[in-house]
């Protein structure tokens, strides 16, 4: 049998969790796809899985494989992607993760457009707070809100968006309005985990930046629970401008601290370090950061 043929069943099926599962992802039949897993196993002398007639685990030996069998796929995939066509038109599937206030915003939107242009190309979209393991959970591309900590990953900027702190007519005419980023400390702040770091804002004036600490009577991993909660009258928020660019337009909410210069929120592409792109990331990439650049700064755009 050909063993990348087999690696693939096996990385299929480790996925899977089951024989089953793996071979009806790879289309082919659950007989077939144990013969592939015996043959590893018999070239390499060792169990990959551990077997019982209720679950499937992998062996210590096992999992050990998994990780360099991803990688040896990857690598010929990419050596594939840098010969042949796809390195020009995007096609197959394009696994993206994303924050869950843009990725089902901006970047929802702009996929369809892109795939109105791309007609043999399909999308995996996984909305979640941190772009996660990309090589394990085999994501091309993840949208990562602020600094990036990771450095293994390659990253690309799409756009920056201003971040402006802002509260209900209502919150402010019974607490006040705040006058300095050090008022703050006599305010609820209400706390967006998905920007880092989560209980500091940063502001700029002309003796440079200063950093308070804030807390408040509700911290969320996403934008549009405080973003509700800041409507309703519970505390301050700091958030992109197209998140709240038409609460602010329609008075829902109002800017404060206009005269201090935030940070700001800078949106990147992260993807694994890979020599070869693909196609449907290359063009995906470019794509999404002229769509961002004319979009995440303005506001009434979420």
């Amino acid at each position: 049998m050909d063993k990348l043929t087999s690696m693939n069943v096996f990385v299929r099926v480790a996925k899977a969790g089951s024989f089953a599962g793996g071979a009806r992802d790879l289309g082919i039949s659950r007989a077939m796809a144990t013969k592939h897993i015996m043959q590893l196993e018999s070239n390499l002398g060792t169990r990959l899985f551990n077997r019982t007639t209720r679950s499937l685990s992998l062996t210590e030996v096992g999992a050990q494989y998994l990780e360099r069998c991803q990688q040896v796929l990857g690598d010929v995939e990419e050596m594939e992607a840098a010969v042949t066509h796809l390195q020009t038109e995007p096609r197959g599937v394009l696994k993206i993760s994303a924050p869950p206030v843009i990725g089902a915003t901006h970047i929802s939107r702009a996929l369809a457009e892109f795939l109105k242009i791309h007609p043999e190309l399909n999308v995996d979209m996984i909305l979640q707070g941190s772009p996660g393991d990309l090589i394990d959970e085999g994501i091309d591309l993840a949208i990562h809100l602020g600094d990036l900590e990771d450095t293994s990953m390659v990253a690309r900027k799409l756009a920056s968006s201003s971040l402006v702190v802002c509260g209900s007519p209502e919150y402010l005419e019974q607490y006040g309005i705040p006058q300095t980023p050090e008022d703050l400390t006599r305010h609820s702040c209400l706390v967006n985990w998905a920007i880092p770091p989560r209980d500091k804002w940063e502001f700029k004036d002309e003796g440079g930046y200063k950093t308070i600490h804030v807390s408040g009577r509700m911290q969320a991993n996403a934008a549009h629970p405080i973003r509700i909660a800041a409507i309703n009258g519970l505390g301050l928020v700091m958030l992109p401008t197209y998140i709240v660019g038409s609460d602010l337009e329609k008075g829902k909410l109002k800017l404060v601290l206009e005269n201090y210069v935030l940070p700001p929120l800078d949106i990147h592409a992260v993807y694994p370090h890979r020599k070869y792109l693909s196609a449907k990331v290359r063009s995906f990439m470019d794509f999404l950061q002229e769509w961002l650049e004319h979009r995440v700064s303005m506001p009434g755009t979420e």
